[in-house]
């Protein structure tokens, strides 16, 4: 048998360097995670909702999904903190495409260098456009590319469970939100954001790519993210009430975030708009324990752009968005939102 083939790759400051992220953007995203820390820790009593597609696969779409996005965002930062989800990474069970970073072609092909860089440049062309994005963080050592440019994250049902996973939680300093298991279970999760509050040794890479000890701070911002599992969802009242009760058994108490796909809506996009409207039902009627939702998204409905999971058309999203904007009660978060 042959051994492995290898081939190297440049390294986080070597990419980082070709394509810099200017001092002023720096600051926008700091603010942006501290406006996520705020939500978390209930000093910003906006709804936080992350909408965009199941994962991104090309340049010009997701630039025009972000500009549909920033001029909604405007209307409604008010009441609504408005995040991108840009997901790069895709997790797989047995086979499939595994992410634009991974085969950016859509051939596998596999040029991981080349998807490292067209995910930077697309990553800093939305954040000069004003868009706060979020992402699954999947392998860690991809982690260090990239991981300065976000402002949510979240770890993915596959792995919540993992120890690699919470020790990279526990080091990333934005908010990180841990799926509930695909079989629905929830306390690998909560056990997963508990973990990842606490300083962590592990082994990763510097940004020249050499093997190095990481000694991480803990994250104060995890959380649980509810998305349901194959056979039944976890979005209802009564599912979030018992879930509430479970992580403050555990000593977990943060606000949720409910996923309105994956096995909330049953992988049916339309679905979607059933469980947003649970979701604002339950806020609308003094549930504080529910922070915000996730919306599969994009500009055009079902499989019409999206090369993975099926998504809500934009004119759906938007007009949800907007009723929940006009629904929700006005928030004061300082000077400015």
């Amino acid at each position: 048998m042959s051994p492995p083939f290898r081939t190297p790759i440049r390294t986080p400051l070597q990419i980082e360097e070709e394509y810099p992220i200017a001092p002023f953007h720096k600051q926008v995203i700091q603010q942006k995670r501290e406006i996520g820390a705020k939500i978390m820790r209930k000093n910003d009593h906006r709804l936080v909702i992350l909408a965009g597609p199941c994962s991104i696969h090309e340049r010009e779409a997701t630039v025009q999904y972000a500009s549909l996005m920033k001029k909604l965002a405007k209307r409604i930062e008010d009441r609504i903190f408005l995040i991108m989800r840009v997901f790069l990474e895709k997790p797989r069970t047995q086979f499939g495409w595994k992410g634009f970073i991974y085969d950016p072609n859509l051939d596998g092909t596999y040029e991981i260098e080349k998807g490292l860089v067209q995910t930077r440049e697309i990553l800093l062309e939305l954040i000069e456009m004003g868009i706060p994005i979020a992402t699954e963080f999947l392998d860690p050592l991809l982690l260090y590319y990239n991981q300065d440019l976000f402002t949510w994250g979240t770890i993915g049902a596959r792995t919540s469970a993992s120890q690699i996973h919470r020790q990279m939680a526990s080091y990333l300093t934005l908010p990180i939100g841990f799926k509930n298991e695909t079989d629905g279970r929830v306390d690998n999760a909560i056990c997963g954001a508990l973990a990842a509050r606490y300083p962590q040794v592990f082994v990763g890479i510097d940004k020249h790519g050499r093997v190095s000890m990481v000694k991480s701070k803990g994250n104060p911002d995890t959380h649980l993210i509810l998305r349901g599992s194959h056979s039944s969802p976890n979005y209802d009242p009564d599912s979030v009430s018992k879930i509430v009760e479970r992580q403050q058994l555990h000593g977990l108490s943060s606000p949720l975030i409910i996923d309105c796909a994956h096995g909330n809506s049953q992988k049916k996009p339309q679905k979607q708009v059933e469980v947003f409207g649970s979701i604002l039902d339950q806020i609308t009627k003094g549930n504080r324990s529910i922070a915000g939702a996730m919306l599969e998204s994009h500009i055009g409905g079902g499989n019409t752009f999206s090369i993975t999971d099926p998504c809500l058309d934009w004119e759906t999203t938007e007009q949800l968005i907007l009723n929940a904007h006009s629904t929700l009660a006005p928030v004061s978060c300082g000077k400015k939102c």
